[in-house]
């Protein structure tokens, strides 16, 4: 993980902030939706269903808002079909970025993803490129004034957690990819409010940017790509130097 880098700092600040937006339930009602389609509409009988309506309860999404997404996708409402795209791409400074996007038409959503990192300076590169520069992971993050760093490093670790980090008044818990439920259910049961959760990308080696113009035109790029509308997750390998004025 980032640990203590700047741009993690600044990230988590602005992730708990999209959660006030609402911007996680316009992502948590695709992954319902996708989920649905793909495995129907039983979340006994569809694992990644499950793991949905969990994240969607953990983000205090309204009950009518998970039934409504879940039977978009079983295609007993009339809505739009989406499908899962991953990109690779990289930044200047050799930044690697891995985007997860849902989108009802792909043909449209490449182009723009295109278009964000080609004025950066940026390109889309070949898959395995840069998701060799990271580690698939669960991710949760929550606020710290609910429950003390020792119960919560118990809390998780009892369900498999790998690690607790607290910084800048949030915690952040990794999981393995199987442990993720799991421990997000413990997580929920205790009815603490998570800002995020999900499945990201970890950075395994980080690209240090020593340069406030390129490190500027980076941030200009991810910001740009996790405002967009079809993206859910947006992760990076981006270490900017400690001695640059970011914002």
């Amino acid at each position: 993980m980032s640990g203590h880098s700047k741009w993690a700092t600044i990230k988590r600040k602005k992730e708990a902030l999209d959660a006030k937006r609402g911007a996680v339930f316009t992502r948590v009602a695709k992954e319902l939706t996708v989920a649905a389609r793909m495995g129907g509409s039983d979340p006994e009988t569809n694992p990644r269903l499950r793991l949905a309506v969990l994240k969607a309860k953990s983000a205090n999404m309204p009950k009518d808002n998970i039934e409504r997404a879940i039977k978009k996708g079983a295609g007993e409402l009339e809505g739009v079909t989406y499908e899962e795209c991953l990109y690779e791409c990289f930044a200047p400074g050799g930044v690697g970025i891995m985007v997860q996007v849902v989108t009802d038409k792909k043909s449209r959503t490449t182009p723009e993803i295109k278009n964000i990192l080609t004025k950066g300076g940026g390109s889309l590169g070949n898959p395995g490129s840069v998701s060799r520069l990271f580690d698939k992971k669960g991710v949760i993050t929550l606020k710290n004034e609910q429950i003390s760093e020792e119960e919560l490093i118990d809390l998780a670790a009892g369900a498999g957690a790998e690690d607790v980090v607290l910084e800048d008044e949030l915690f952040t818990v990794t999981t393995s990819t199987d442990d993720f439920e799991n421990v997000l259910s413990e997580i929920s049961k205790k009815e603490l409010e998570v800002v995020e959760s999900g499945i990201k990308y970890i950075p395994m080696v980080k690209a240090d940017v020593n340069d406030q113009s390129t490190a500027e035109k980076v941030i200009k790029i991810l910001d740009l790509l996790e405002s967009h509308d079809d993206v859910q997750s947006v992760n990076s390998n981006f270490e900017p130097s400690s001695d640059l004025e970011l914002s």
